[in-house]
């Protein structure tokens, strides 16, 4: 199957990028080289791109596509979170622009195997870079209730996680659940009838909840931001695309701290905590997809696009 992701907001992430021709840029969550296409076509010959992704599929489909900027482009197989590292290993020391695309792509719902979709009946994956151990049928299996209920409630913000954890671990008890429709059905048992009626599929947010906790991503943001700041270079932007309300919150907290770090009283005359910006939040609200964006791909609905410029 094809590599097909659509990039979302790629125009308004480019434009905020500032692409100069002979800038550094690193695309940390490469997918199918949609934004790194963009920003490599932008580049002159002392330009440099640097593209992460810890998915092997998505780094030989980013490979074909980025073939005739060879030159100029770099991947590199292994999480955002290690750019500082990679960055050194290539002998780079600062950025002009680093972007994160946190999205699922196309490609990894799509692709059976990968067990990511309950659109498809499949065993139970989810992993995003193939070579790590814990896959969703292990967290499905071997998680405590208590364990599953607040993955599925902080994750998948799910109104029926305590139900669904119950019925997960219910189920288990007879036999291990190895594949993305058993799990559907027991999820759909668990949701009132009445409510399965409405608010898209039933398993939609469980699914999402699981794949969240299999990969860390939260855990990762988090600890990943203090170091892609301190990888730009003054004037370099970070420039951050989410899809789900925690990742937001993640984001839009660390930038206001960065911009405004100091922790004294406000009642304080001057600041004697000696904690100094790191830059400017160029994005006070996030920027959204356009009406048209989103009824072309309606997985652009929940993406927000925040941008944070180094001093």
């Amino acid at each position: 199957m094809e590599f097909v992701h659509r990039s979302v907001l790629l125009k308004e992430t480019i434009d905020y990028l500032k692409i100069k021709s002979d800038g550094i840029y690193v695309d940390g969550t490469l997918g199918g080289g949609g934004h790194s296409y963009e920003i490599a076509g932008r580049l002159g010959k002392n330009g440099r791109l640097v593209g992460i992704d810890q998915d092997g599929a998505a780094i030989e489909a980013a490979g074909e596509r980025l073939s005739s900027f060879s030159d100029k482009v770099t991947i590199v197989r292994d999480n955002y979170c290690h750019t500082k590292e990679v960055l050194k290993n290539l002998g780079l020391d600062k950025a002009d622009g680093i972007i994160l695309d946190l999205g699922v792509s196309s490609y990894q719902l799509d692709t059976l195997e990968r067990g990511f979709s309950y659109k498809y009946d499949t065993a139970l994956d989810m992993r995003m870079d193939t070579r790590q151990e814990l896959s969703a049928r292990d967290i499905v299996n071997g998680y405590t209730e208590g364990e599953l209920f607040r993955i599925i409630r902080d994750y998948g913000e799910d109104k029926f996680a305590k139900n669904i954890a119950k019925h997960i671990v219910r189920a288990r008890q007879e036999k291990e659940i190895e594949t993305t429709g058993e799990l559907n059905e027991i999820i759909k048992a668990a949701i009132p009838a009445k409510m399965r009626q409405t608010g898209g599929h039933p398993s939609k947010k469980t699914f999402q909840a699981i794949r969240i906790a299999c990969n860390r991503e939260l855990e990762v943001l988090k600890d990943s931001l203090d170091d892609l700041t301190d990888c730009l270079k003054p004037g370099g932007r970070l420039c951050i695309i989410t899809f789900h309300s925690l990742e937001d919150r993640i984001v839009k907290t660390a930038f206001r701290n960065y911009e405004n770090p100091c922790t004294c009283p406000p009642d304080f005359p001057v600041c004697v905590c000696g904690r100094k910006p790191k830059g400017k939040v160029v994005t006070r609200k996030p920027i959204l997809p356009a009406e048209e964006e989103t009824t072309a791909n309606k997985r652009a609905k929940s993406a927000k696009l925040r941008v944070f410029e180094k001093e």
